[in-house]
C-alpha cells in the first residue's frame, strides 16, 4: 500500500491525542515506557515514528537529548511547532540517516504497527544503538490486531460480547478508522517480531502486557482489561 492515509489524517490524529494523549497511552502505556526509559538513564534516545513529538517531549523534560523522525510531513511539521528546541527529521524508519551506535536508547512507540518494512526497520533500529543501549517497544498486542478489521462482537443490545482472533498467522495490512482518522495498521503474529529482533542480536530483557493503571476512566479501562491491547518490550544490544 503506498498511500497509508497519514498524510491526509494528521491534523485529526494531532486534535485526537491532544498534548494529554490518548486513552491507551495516558493511560496504559505512559506509565510504563516513561520510567522504563529514564531507568535506562540515556543522554540520547531516538524516537522512530514519533508523529507529532509527544514522547520527545516528555523525555526531553528530563534532560534526554532527543531526536525524532517520521515520514509524514504534517507531523513532523507540527512537532517542530510544538518544541523548536527539539530535532526532528523526516525520514523513513527503514532508512535510518544516522550513522552506526549514535544512541543511547531507540524507542518505537506504537510504530512497528505503521511500518510497511518491520525487519529492515528493525535491523536499522539495532544498527544506530549503541552497544549497551537498549530498543523500547510500545505495540499493539497481535490478539489485538488479529480481529481489528472485526472489532468487538456485539449482541442484539449493543453489549460487547467479545474480541475476536482471526487469521493471526497471516500477516496483513488493513485500513483502520475513528475520529476523522484514516491509516493503514499491520498485522504481525509476535513470533514475526520476536524472530526479527532476536535475528538481530538483541537480548529481551523485560516483556509485558499491561493493563490500565488505577484511577482509568471506566467503562473504557475494562475493554483494555478484557482484551490484551498492548505489549511492551525492552531489548538490550550487548556491549
Amino acid at each position: 500500500m503506498t498511500d497509508n492515509g497519514w498524510e491526509a489524517s494528521a491534523s485529526a490524529w494531532i486534535a485526537h491525542l491532544d498534548t494529554h494523549g490518548d486513552f491507551g497511552r495516558r493511560y496504559v502505556l505512559d506509565p510504563i515506557m516513561l520510567p522504563r526509559a529514564l531507568a535506562l538513564k540515556p543522554k540520547t534516545a531516538l524516537d522512530v515514528g514519533c508523529g507529532e513529538g509527544r514522547f520527545c517531549r516528555m523525555l526531553a523534560r528530563h534532560g534526554i537529548e532527543t531526536t525524532g523522525i517520521d515520514p509524514t510531513t504534517a507531523l513532523i511539521a507540527h512537532a517542530r511547532e510544538l518544541h523548536a528546541q527539539g530535532s526532528f527529521i523526516e525520514a523513513p524508519a527503514e532508512k535510518l540517516p544516522f550513522q552506526d551506535a549514535s544512541f543511547d536508547l531507540v524507542i518505537a512507540y506504537l510504530a512497528l504497527i505503521d511500518i510497511p518494512d518491520y525487519r529492515t526497520a528493525i535491523a536499522e533500529m539495532a544498527r544506530v544503538l549503541k552497544p549497551g543501549g537498549a530498543l523500547l517497544i510500545a505495540n499493539l498486542n497481535g490478539f489485538n490486531t488479529a480481529g481489528a478489521e472485526s472489532g468487538w462482537i456485539r449482541n442484539a443490545f449493543g453489549q460487547i460480547q467479545h474480541y475476536p482472533v482471526d487469521h493471526y498467522l497471516d500477516e496483513r495490512g488493513f485500513w483502520t478508522e475513528w475520529r476523522g482518522i484514516r491509516i493503514v495498521n499491520h498485522h504481525r503474529p509476535l513470533q514475526a517480531y520476536m524472530q526479527a529482533l532476536i535475528g538481530e542480536g538483541l537480548q529481551l530483557t523485560h516483556f509485558e502486557e499491561p493493563a490500565p493503571i488505577a484511577g482509568a476512566p471506566e467503562p473504557k479501562a475494562e475493554r483494555y482489561r478484557r482484551a490484551p491491547w498492548f505489549l511492551v518490550m525492552e531489548w538490550k544490544k550487548p556491549g
